[in-house]
């Protein structure tokens, strides 16, 4: 990478986006989401995790302020902004009523993109993939999976989104290009049958350094089979 600039300017000229994570811990004042914005190409964009607070605090039954707190906040990334990422608990079972009662409230707040990474096997079900795809949210893809299903998209027809945190040693194994290989391929596959939907992939595989290889291969393989400007994917979730 250039050395020039700070880091996220350096960033965001080898990678098109970012998954903001700090955001889950902590809020940040209305300028310093506005000063990312800025710094950043017109083509980059931003997904921002939820608070802990929203989603394993309150397991969503949050109070409408509280989130539209939150999103006032992510909204000050302008045109910067992606997909609001929630990501629930391991604890926290599938529970329709409560469920419909959060997204119902979501969606009168936002309409824009959303991503929702359950840790739980009751939210791998037709029942739940049903209530997600009502209200256009995206069931992450993730890795290491929970379930046989909890490895593949699901949800909203608008957005795909890998969350890769490395396996067999979570956080820190590299996948290598076979297995990078076979994601590429899934990719294109995902974009064959939802000619709509863009692909996000976030490597989180961080503790060893190997998400920014990974990244870069992957990037260097997926470009023969879809559209560059369809496809999104930092080397991992990152705080600028």
């Amino acid at each position: 990478m250039p050395v020039d600039g700070t880091h996220l300017e350096r960033y965001s000229r080898a990678f098109n986006c970012a998954e903001i994570n700090s955001s889950f811990y902590r809020s940040h004042r209305l300028s310093t989401w506005a000063k990312w914005a800025a710094n950043v190409p017109a083509d980059f964009r931003f997904s921002v995790k939820a608070p802990k607070a929203i989603t394993h605090e309150h397991t969503l039954a949050c109070s409408p302020q509280q989130l539209k707190s939150f999103l006032e906040e992510a909204q000050m990334l302008g045109g910067k902004l992606g997909p609001i990422l929630f990501q629930l608990p391991p604890s926290f079972a599938f529970d329709e009523l409560r469920a419909s009662y959060f997204f119902t409230m979501l969606r009168d707040l936002y309409a824009a993109p959303v991503a929702l990474e359950p840790r739980h096997p009751t939210w791998f079900s037709d029942e739940s993939n049903r209530l997600l795809q009502k209200f256009q949210i995206a069931r992450v893809a993730a890795d290491p999976p929970i379930t046989p299903q909890s490895s593949e998209p699901a949800g909203s027809s608008q957005l795909i989104y890998h969350r890769l945190h490395g396996s067999p040693r979570i956080y820190y194994s590299a996948y290598g290009p076979d297995r990078l290989a076979s994601l590429a391929d899934q990719i294109a596959a995902g974009k064959k049958s939802r000619q709509a939907a863009e692909v996000w992939v976030i490597f989180d595989n961080t503790a060893s350094g190997a998400a920014i290889e990974d990244a870069e291969t992957l990037q260097r393989l997926i470009a023969a089979s879809t559209s560059p400007e369809s496809y999104r994917s930092p080397p991992a979730p990152v705080a600028p």
